[in-house]
């Protein structure tokens, strides 16, 4: 292919030869799988009630998706009975809906009983209270443990023969602790690198720090079960 010449692909990525797409390195894609620990997600009025009238999120730590952060400002999560949560980092920037997502061991410490649920999917979900140090807040639903799934662009998508939506598995080889983690959603934009989020829990499980080597693959692969 020429240096001008374009090529589209059924995930709509245009890719021109001089443009390398966002994360790749070395003309490939580059996978990362990151432990995606206990966060919240907030809407600006929530931010301005517990955090004061005016607050806006303070980025303190950006994450591997650009534009996205760890913002400076942390809350308490509180269950039934008074258990909670304190510290739970804010993430950034503020979305239409506030939401509370959880690894399965911290909703048992908090004696909630969330769903595993993909991001955005709250509807029937429990809910809590959040606690800053300007006020409070109760939510009426929007706490999940979030489904695993793996933010790629387009041309990511078309490298692993997928579409947004589609299942993908990730198998990672650790000492002793090989795991093969299916329903791996993915979630494909324009912008985004490749990423697998995992929650603490199965980044425990299969000792992601000491893994050898990282797959991921379509969750039809002729090969899974070897």
């Amino acid at each position: 292919m020429g240096g001008a010449a374009t090529s589209k692909s059924p995930n709509g990525y245009a890719g021109v030869s001089a443009k390398t797409p966002p994360g790749w390195v070395d003309g490939k894609p580059n996978l990362r799988v990151s432990i995606s620990a206990r966060h919240v997600h907030l809407t600006d009025e929530h931010v301005e009630i517990l955090f004061g009238a005016g607050s806006v999120l303070e980025p303190d730590k950006d994450l591997y998706q650009d534009g996205f952060y760890a913002a400076k400002q942390t809350v308490m999560v509180v269950g039934p009975r008074r258990r909670m949560l304190p510290n739970v980092r804010v993430l950034g920037p503020t979305r239409p809906f506030s939401q509370v997502e959880l690894a399965l061991t911290d909703s048992i410490s908090l004696g909630i009983n969330a769903p595993v649920r993909h991001s955005g999917k709250i509807d029937g979900t429990p809910g809590c209270v959040l606690v800053g140090p300007a006020g409070t807040v109760k939510l009426d639903q929007g706490v999940i443990r979030a489904a695993r799934h793996v933010h790629m662009n387009f041309a990511d998508a078309d490298h692993f023969g997928v579409k947004n939506g589609d299942m993908m598995q990730l198998k990672i080889k650790s000492p002793d602790c090989s795991v093969v983690f299916e329903d791996v959603l993915v979630r494909a934009d324009e912008a985004a690198k490749l990423e697998v989020h995992i929650d603490t829990d199965e980044g425990n499980a299969c000792n992601l720090e000491a893994a050898t080597e990282v797959l991921l693959r379509k969750d039809d692969c002729a090969c899974k079960n070897h």
